[in-house]
């Protein structure tokens, strides 16, 4: 009875990645990694204008909307912060340009071409983003900044010179080969954050998204940061998301998300002149930093 017993739990405990198997061989796939008969010109894109019509989106299809009908016009080397509180959709907003959750409707423009007539690599190669959190990957600092092995060794020198990180990496005996283990963590997190801003230099992108890039790092790496991104994205369009008020007084204009809707869409001295839900959300992180 206890061998009997045994085996059947042992038997059942297997197949539960058999299931698994089953589940993950059920769920669709994503778009094409390439279209042919929709292939972006090599410079796209050029001036980085972002048209949102009417965009809508849910992550399944029983599942209620996550946007609601957010409807904006960003320029060519505009400074846009999106902030709202947590769920009001800021993050959703930046996954569907890249389209790891696809619109339920509407469309969203950059530069005259339907991002979701496009293949996933050709969209998401002409994008760069500075996450929170840093990601690096086991491997080289090469690997690292040039995972796909586009560019020269003098541009990635270039690269790290730029985001002030050519001394650290050449005082290396293995220079650009230089071990980066599992989740970057013989680095240091501001250097881990420098070389996720040099792998976006790298690409010369003309849309920077950013996650609050500078969260996790001391006020030194942090002034670092915003002085490269000041200089060398003067002519991107930049995108960011702020977890802290802060970070968006400087931007050119404001998106104000609230329950997945785009509620104010204006400078943010324009919307401190009159009540707004950004002076709310300005007014309730004062009342919080006296505290």
């Amino acid at each position: 009875m206890f061998w009997t017993v045994f085996m059947s739990c042992m038997v059942e405990n297997r197949m539960v990645a058999v299931e698994r198997i089953k589940q993950f061989i059920r769920i669709p796939s994503e778009a094409p990694w390439r279209i042919a008969d929709c292939l972006p010109s090599r410079n796209w894109p050029t001036h980085g204008d972002i048209e949102i019509i009417d965009l809508k989106v849910r992550y399944r299809s029983n599942t209620p909307l996550v946007i609601k009908g957010v409807s904006v016009n960003i320029y060519g080397g505009e400074k846009i912060g999106i902030v709202g509180r947590t769920g009001s959709g800021k993050s959703t907003l930046i996954q569907v340009f890249f389209r790891l959750v696809e619109p339920s409707g509407g469309k969203i423009i950059i530069d005259g071409v339907d991002i979701c007539k496009l293949g996933l690599h050709d969209l998401r190669s002409r994008f760069g983003i500075i996450p929170q959190d840093p990601v690096l990957f086991e491997g080289t600092v090469r690997s690292n900044i040039d995972p796909i092995g586009l560019y020269s060794d003098e541009e990635i020198w270039k690269s790290l010179e730029r985001c002030q990180l050519k001394d650290v990496v050449a005082a290396k005996p293995e220079k650009l080969d230089a071990s980066v283990v599992d989740s970057g963590d013989n680095w240091s997190v501001g250097q881990r954050q420098l070389l996720c801003l040099g792998r976006v230099m790298l690409k010369c992108s003309k849309i920077l998204f950013m996650d609050e890039a500078t969260a996790s790092v001391d006020s030194q790496t942090d002034a670092v940061i915003q002085k490269i991104i000041r200089e060398d994205f003067s002519a991107c369009t930049i995108i960011s998301i702020a977890h802290r008020i802060p970070t968006v007084m400087d931007c050119d204009r404001v998106l104000v998300m609230d329950a997945g809707r785009a509620k104010e869409f204006d400078a943010p001295s324009h919307l401190l002149e009159r009540p707004s839900l950004f002076g709310a959300l300005v007014q309730e992180y004062a009342s919080r930093s006296e505290i």
